[in-house]
């Protein structure tokens, strides 16, 4: 009888102690569960950088935020298209509906983050006053950005363009200039290096960055705050509601993210929230 009792303990111990291993082994997936990745494209300057700052709030959401660098304007849009990626963080909602539009790409706008003022260059001459006549002038040859220099040149008091043309102007819609200047159109991230070939050029606040050029004390000439193109944040349509989209935007929107940009750029790139 003490043999049987002894038996039946050693049982019940045992399938005690089985049950408690199968319990842990279905807990275990659950503490190691896989996360959801999302992955961006991302100029270096200032875009990269301000991704880093949301990796750390997304990963404790249990999103994996992987930030693709692209140093061009084409293959950011391409890629999400072709859901290569998720979404991108380079360009402002004018190029955005341009390039969409001539490339028949379903894209969409779903949060501005920040405005990076377009500035006038130069590594000869000290006040747009020395410009000589002739010179050579560099600017995008995007037509968006292109057009968007043309008006910087225009309000800088350079050049003249037709009534109402703003940032749609081509080199041919030029009307007015006095100095002569020979305009070249450059791919937007050799305008840095075009500076020791050219007068002045208009550059983009994120290549000025990537050059080490500091656009509130190096520019002559820059846009104001007011400026129109804030960068924003780019997904398929479709995908707006997707929870680590949302998530990603509400991020790129925070507190924490306007206190780096104020604090890292000091005015060289704005908060537009």
């Amino acid at each position: 009888m003490k043999k049987l009792v002894l038996l039946m303990v050693s049982l019940l111990a045992l399938t005690v102690l089985f049950a408690g291993c199968g319990s842990n082994d279905k807990k275990e997936p659950n503490a190691t569960a896989a996360k959801t990745v999302l992955k961006v494209a991302a100029t270096p300057v200032p875009h990269a950088e301000i991704l880093q700052v949301v990796k750390p709030i997304l990963e404790k959401e249990g999103i994996d935020l992987q930030i693709v660098e692209m140093n061009d304007y084409v293959r950011p849009n391409i890629a999400v298209a072709e859901k290569e990626l998720d979404a991108n963080f380079f360009q402002h909602t004018p190029y955005l509906n341009k390039f969409a539009a001539e490339h028949n790409l379903q894209l969409s706008n779903i949060a501005g983050v920040h405005i990076e003022p377009m500035g006038i260059y130069s590594k000869k001459v000290k006040t747009l006053a020395d410009v000589a006549a002739g010179s050579q002038v560099a600017i995008p040859n995007d037509p968006t950005n292109g057009g968007r220099a043309l008006a910087l040149l225009e309000k800088a008091g350079l050049l003249k363009l037709k009534p109402g043309v703003g940032i749609n102007a081509t080199v041919g819609d030029i009307v007015e200039n006095p100095k002569n200047l020979k305009v070249a159109e450059l791919e937007a991230p050799q305008l840095p290096r075009a500076l020791d070939d050219v007068a002045i050029a208009v550059i983009n606040t994120n290549y000025a960055l990537e050059a080490k050029l500091v656009p509130t004390k190096d520019a002559l000439f820059i846009e104001q705050n007011d400026s129109p193109f804030v960068n924003i944040l780019v997904v398929r349509k479709g995908d707006e509601n997707r929870p680590e989209i949302q998530k990603l935007a509400k991020a790129l929107t925070s507190d924490e993210v306007k206190k780096f940009i104020n604090d890292k750029y000091q005015g060289a790139v704005v908060p537009a929230f």
